[in-house]
């Protein structure tokens, strides 16, 4: 499948107590290896970017991440095998625009 017929999906990950930055980097490195081995198993799925969500205190609560994958199940295995939360998971729509 080539890159055009991927599809764009984003993911919330709300956490059920906030983390620390060592432990966001920690994550997100456990994300990279498990986007390696889906890859190296022929699946279609990369990381576009991530929104860091922070209560009131400066505390790490959760991400918004855009993926690009094939589809929604490879999505849902990647954080199954990363150990990440995936509370919703839908196709992105078209942005709008700001002031």
């Amino acid at each position: 499948m080539s890159e055009q017929e991927l599809t764009d999906f984003l993911i919330l990950r709300s956490l059920d107590e906030p983390i620390t930055e060592d432990e966001l980097e920690d994550a997100a490195a456990q994300s990279g290896d498990v986007l390696q081995e889906l890859r190296a198993e022929g699946n279609e799925i990369c990381w576009i970017e991530s929104e860091i969500m922070m209560n009131e205190d400066g505390e790490i609560t959760g991400t918004f991440c855009q993926y690009r994958a094939e589809e929604k199940d490879i999505i849902h295995e990647h954080a199954d095998r990363a150990g990440l939360p995936a509370t919703r998971v839908d196709r992105r729509g078209e942005p709008l625009e700001g002031e």
